[in-house]
């Protein structure tokens, strides 16, 4: 086994404790989170509803996301690292980050709301996650256009 697969194995297998952890955040965190908005704010019935949807919301592009990074991996391992299925797997991943970021966004008054009533940390995880996210989506932006502009080098030496 050379360096790059040891590499990418040890990727994948980060990739795999990602999805893990979050995961069981889902599982263990987010209905806590949920229940505890609920008690926060008795008299908005779609309180813990509203969690759900941001929280739930955002796991399913992220594990499409972390799918797709599995993939990009599984290519470089195949030596095929270079071609337009890459591509499509960074431009996938950067769709995956721009939408969790857009629904953070749209869940910030909710992370505002309750804010109010408890520590203000809670509204900067909302802002931490929008960021990592933005941050996510352009360098998969700049891997995209990079990777796309060496193969069009690499096809027209060909020729």
């Amino acid at each position: 086994m050379n360096i790059k697969r040891y590499s990418t194995t040890f990727l994948k297998v980060i990739i795999f404790l990602a999805g893990i952890a979050v995961l069981a955040l889902c599982i263990f965190l987010v209905p806590h989170m949920a229940n505890f908005a609920a008690k926060l704010y008795p008299n908005i019935a779609l309180m813990k509803y509203l969690v759900f949807i941001v929280m739930y919301g955002a796991s399913v592009p992220f594990y499409f996301a972390l799918y797709q990074a599995f993939n990009l991996l599984r290519y470089i391992d195949e030596n095929a690292a270079f071609s337009e299925l890459s591509v499509k797997a960074l431009k996938n991943i950067k769709c995956c980050a721009i939408t969790i970021s857009g629904l953070y966004v749209l869940g910030l008054p909710l992370f505002r709301f309750i804010a109010k009533k408890v520590d203000p940390p809670i509204g900067l995880m909302g802002l931490i996650i929008i960021f990592a996210s933005l941050v996510i989506a352009v360098f998969a932006a700049i891997l995209q256009r990079l990777l796309q502009e060496a193969i069009n080098i690499k096809s027209e030496n060909d020729c």
